[in-house]
């Protein structure tokens, strides 16, 4: 029952609406987009370098000839799929840290409690500039570990204080009573119950880790060739954004509508799920 309402309240919000239309659009545009074009992203065209879009080029071409509508596809696809990944990553960690902190309390809390800290002062961008260049050559779900790494410790803190609450109603205390172990406590009773919260901090998690990744990637410190990421071609557009604009203009704006798009989903979701909310 509680679905349909959140549903019916996220359908009557407009920037949810647009924002769930213009992501179905992207996602569709990544992923069929490719099997209506002219070339694969791995092609080269040696007969035209840099050459602006056109019939045969939709987009134009790179500085290697390679079609920028299907290099921009493919780099929107590996965007997209480490947002997602890093944001289920990291929404899971910090209901698993945080829930387990607030709920036994005492040592284990403190510990938990104290890697969160030091998480949150390490500069993380810094940490894993350093890393990334030790991973050349390994799978690029080592880069995910690492933006996940770093994305968790505010959430984890929220819930934990949630937890703090949680676990003294009564459905937790009968459970106790019951002799149900803690931890399917936890994973029965407490997450459940945040649900909420960290329904919309993955939501917004996905856009973070897309800007993440991106700022990384154009700093050398992402995705590696061959493979590309619209971080990469945005960090490559932009040496010749004057003279060559198709090379900026298509993977920042998609950028752009991506993680706005994300964005307004959150927020629609944010007061969907709020139950004091009118929209």
């Amino acid at each position: 029952m509680r679905s349909k309402v959140v549903f019916g309240r996220l359908l009557r919000n407009k920037q949810a609406r647009y924002g769930s239309i213009a992501l179905v659009l992207l996602i569709a545009l990544a992923y069929v987009g490719p099997y209506f074009g002219n070339y694969d992203w791995t092609d080269k065209d040696f007969m035209a370098f840099m050459s602006p879009p056109s019939a045969d080029h939709w987009w134009g071409t790179t500085s290697i000839g390679a079609d920028m509508y299907a290099v921009t596809l493919r780099g929107m696809q590996k965007s997209i799929i480490i947002g997602i990944l890093v944001a289920l990553i990291s929404t899971g960690l910090a209901a698993i840290v945080g829930a387990f902190a607030g709920y036994f309390g005492g040592w284990i809390d403190k510990l938990l409690m104290w890697g969160v800290d030091l998480l949150l002062v390490l500069p993380s961008f810094l940490i894993i500039a350093i890393i990334s260049p030790r991973l050349r050559g390994a799978s690029w779900i080592w880069f995910v570990a690492l933006l996940a790494a770093f994305s968790w410790m505010i959430t984890s803190r929220v819930v934990r204080s949630m937890t703090l609450s949680l676990r003294e109603r009564e459905y937790v205390q009968a459970a106790v009573y019951m002799g149900i172990p803690e931890w399917k406590i936890i994973f029965r009773h407490i997450v459940p119950n945040l649900s909420s919260l960290l329904i919309i901090d993955a939501t917004l998690n996905v856009s973070g880790a897309v800007i993440g990744e991106a700022a990384l990637s154009f700093f050398g410190f992402g995705i590696q060739p061959p493979d590309v990421s619209l971080g990469t071609l945005i960090a490559e557009g932009a040496r010749n954004a004057t003279g060559y604009p198709w090379l900026f203009a298509f993977p920042a704006g998609l950028l752009v509508v991506l993680v706005l798009s994300i964005n307004l989903i959150g927020d629609g979701l944010r007061d969907a799920l709020d139950p004091g909310s009118n929209s």
